[in-house]
């Protein structure tokens, strides 16, 4: 048998005879608390002791099991839970102070209705003892007896004494009343005027309460009725309609029912509950989240008014446990909230930016940092004024560099000018051309940031990434690219431009965040050709505004979201701001952002480079700005020759023509009704002398405006300056004359 158990060490031999005097032997020793294993040391095999705590044989295994529930509540297991706890109690109590503090004159007017009305039922129900009315009943006997038997003399004698004894107690009874009122009113009639207040608001808060009625209350109800109920048997109907649960077979009254974890409780202006699906039907949390529509319409709501998500494992939830929150009615429908970075002085852009609220009015933050962005959705929906957050955030940074492209070409963005090293504007070809050499001068400086951070040691750049120390050390700011209306430049581009961009954007937004760049792109609904899928695909945070469908949702925020109930075609018309934003493969909200107006933006701009200017962080378009170096040494320059000098950026001559669609396209409002006569009035009238009058641009010679003319109209001590700070702008690089 030693060479058997030699040849085969995966086999075990045992000794039969050994075995069966083993068992006459004592039995070990079996202790029903663990010992613990001193440190270092692992348990000796065959040892005398056993546990047998957790043995299923043990009848004390689940006596001695230690609880997992926590010894203290959640809201009291750190001192930032109680604090919060705290002022959330304080806040509400402020609110009930002030809204019953305005209602008091009203309070006064139905406590003094009430009391009248104490006061009747009070009468009423002392007037039986005040009245003796205990008596009332023999007399009224004895009276009938007498009359039907007039000769009994004794029974006339009785009823006689009965009614003399009803009128004594009913005197006395009067009388301790009248000299108890008189009295009371006497002495609260010479008391101090502060107990007279007192004892009256101790006899009409009384008879209040005794007027009191279910239709008649006191206090009026400080939270609106309900518009939406909800119970257990409402949400397990729901479910079963749509199909999520059994339907009861022959001879139940109920099916199959979710387990609630919580609730249905009341949560804000809705109703919260957290169930598990039961195990046996086949169906996961995913399969309710599917089911939106139709639960919707079975508890008696819109789909925007149903908020679901999963529980996943990390919050306690498991694949068949499902949040929903049902809103009492639309919660996005509310006033924006003004943003906070709006009155901020300063933001670090490695702190979370503000960003919106939920529907419950939770906070959503966003942290930018080795992230790209995208925004996708309908025109005139909020897309830009959501998109621009981002950017704000930046601007409150010093140590931030922005690049921005606009190819829309408006008013959104002009304030960039003030801060942007790069900013182009519209879609034209010299604007096309100003954005690609932009994205080259970006992969240069990415290439060059990776080759800096291979030469550094551990110590200084641990993870192969950009630091604190590193922004600082080597004047290394973040990157912030923003590019808006993505699709414009795509579609005025050739198929092969397009594929160059496209690549470049892609190497951007894929390896550019590890080396501080953010990028920050936008463009209405995206499909194939306006911003193809393999840009799309590799944006970490999505965000959508109002789109016409699933499909629409799905390609901007991701194949399959809408199914997860990620889906932007929910939101209607009316939901100007508000979008559904994806942070990762399971994780979204849909959010009422934060308001910030274009004159609030444009003021961040300034605020943004005077934060640089000390650290000498204004480099690029933005230190070779003219109307900026007028601005700083106070010289005023006349608006249209700003706004012309801001469009030709890209071009050293223009059109006529072109010239003024540009302006109308930045400024609607101010240069929707100019002509060629009119611009050429203003311009001479801000100092601008025309050497030409025709510009030869692409072949063409036709009536135009020379950028170097408009230059010669600024003040030459300013051209210097920006010259000298950017001397890529000195030399024109497109539209030369053929």
């Amino acid at each position: 048998m030693t060479q058997i158990a030699e040849a085969h060490e995966m086999g075990t031999v045992h000794d039969l005879d050994e075995h069966r005097a083993s068992r006459e032997e004592t039995p070990p020793k079996v202790s029903l608390v663990k010992q613990p294993a001193p440190s270092g040391t692992a348990p000796e095999e065959g040892a005398g002791e056993v546990e047998a705590v957790d043995r299923a044989d043990n009848p004390l295994a689940d006596w001695l099991t230690v609880p997992d529930a926590p010894v203290l509540p959640a809201w009291a297991q750190s001192w930032k839970s109680i604090r919060a706890n705290l002022g959330a109690l304080g806040r509400l109590t402020w609110w009930h102070t002030r809204y019953h503090g305005v209602r008091v004159p009203k309070y006064l007017m139905k406590a003094v209705l009430l009391a009248c009305r104490g006061f009747y039922r009070a009468v009423k129900g002392i007037w039986p003892t005040l009245s003796a009315q205990e008596h009332t009943g023999t007399v009224k006997a004895l009276r009938a007896e007498a009359k039907a038997r007039p000769e009994d003399v004794e029974l006339a004698i009785r009823h006689q004494i009965a009614h003399a004894a009803r009128t004594q107690t009913r005197r006395w009874r009067f009388g301790i009343a009248a000299i108890g009122v008189a009295a009371a009113a006497a002495g609260v009639y010479l008391a101090d005027p502060v107990f007279q207040a007192g004892v009256a608001a101790a006899v009409v808060t009384p008879l209040a309460y005794l007027g009191r009625g279910e239709e008649t209350q006191l206090l009026d109800q400080g939270t609106p009725p309900l518009k939406v109920d909800m119970s257990a048997k409402q949400l397990n109907d729901a479910l079963r309609a749509a199909g999520l649960l059994k339907a009861p077979g022959k001879g139940e009254d109920e099916g199959p029912k979710v387990h609630c974890v919580m609730g249905p409780v009341r949560d804000g202006r809705g109703w919260a509950v957290v169930f598990d699906l039961p195990r046996g039907g086949g169906k996961t949390a995913s399969d309710v989240l599917a089911k939106r529509e139709v639960l919707a319409q079975e508890l008696g709501v819109d789909e925007i008014q149903l908020v679901m998500s999963r529980v996943r494992a990390a919050k306690g939830g498991n694949a068949g446990r499902v949040s929903l929150w049902v809103a009492d009615d639309d919660p996005y429908l509310a006033s924006p909230v003004p943003s906070p970075l709006a009155k901020m002085e300063k933001f670090s852009i490695w702190d979370a930016v503000p960003f919106g609220q939920d529907a419950r009015g939770n906070r959503i933050d966003v942290p930018v940092i080795w992230q790209s962005m995208f925004f996708g959705g309908l025109p005139r929906r909020g897309k830009t004024f959501t998109q621009r957050l981002m950017t704000a955030a930046g601007l409150l940074d010093p140590w931030v560099r922005h690049y921005v492209a606009d190819f829309k070409g408006g008013q959104d963005w002009m304030g960039m000018r003030h801060v942007a090293a790069r900013l182009v504007l519209g879609a034209e070809q010299d604007a096309i051309e100003a954005f690609k050499a932009m994205l080259k001068e970006l992969l240069a400086e990415m290439e060059r940031r990776f080759a800096l951070f291979r030469g550094l040691p551990t110590s200084i750049c641990p993870e192969g990434k950009l630091t604190p120390q590193i922004v600082e050390k080597y004047q290394m700011p973040f990157i912030f690219l923003t590019v808006d209306e993505l699709q414009e430049a795509f579609l005025a581009m050739s198929d092969q431009e397009r594929e160059e961009v496209v690549d470049d954007l892609g190497r951007i937004a894929r390896r550019g965040p590890a080396a501080g760049f953010i990028s920050n792109y936008a463009s209405q609904r995206p499909d194939a050709k306006s911003v193809p899928t393999k840009l799309r695909e590799i944006i970490t945070i999505r965000c959508c505004t109002q789109v016409t469908d699933k499909t629409s949702s799905d390609m901007v925020l991701g194949q399959g979201k809408a199914a997860m109930g990620a889906d932007a075609s929910l939101l209607s018309e009316e939901h100007k701001g508000v979008t559904v934003l994806v942070t990762g493969p399971a994780s979204y909200a849909t959010v009422k952002n934060d308001m910030l107006t274009t004159s609030e933006f444009n003021a961040l701009c300034l605020k943004g480079r005077a934060l640089r200017e000390p650290l000498g962080q204004i480099a690029g378009d933005a230190a070779g700005d003219v109307t900026a170096q007028a601005d700083q040494a106070g010289i005023v320059i006349a608006p249209v020759l700003s706004d012309c000098l801001d469009v030709m950026r890209h071009a050293d001559r223009m059109h006529t023509t072109t010239l003024l669609d540009r302006l109308v396209n930045a400024d609607e409002d101010r240069y929707g009704d100019w002509d060629a006569e009119r611009l050429a009035t203003e311009l001479e009238a801000a100092g601008v002398t025309r050497t030409t009058r025709q510009v030869k641009v692409e072949g063409k010679n036709l009536a135009g405006w020379r950028r170097s003319d408009l230059e010669a109209a600024v003040p030459e001590e300013l051209l210097l300056a920006a010259r000298a700070t950017n001397p890529v702008e000195a030399t024109p690089t497109t539209e030369t004359a053929s």
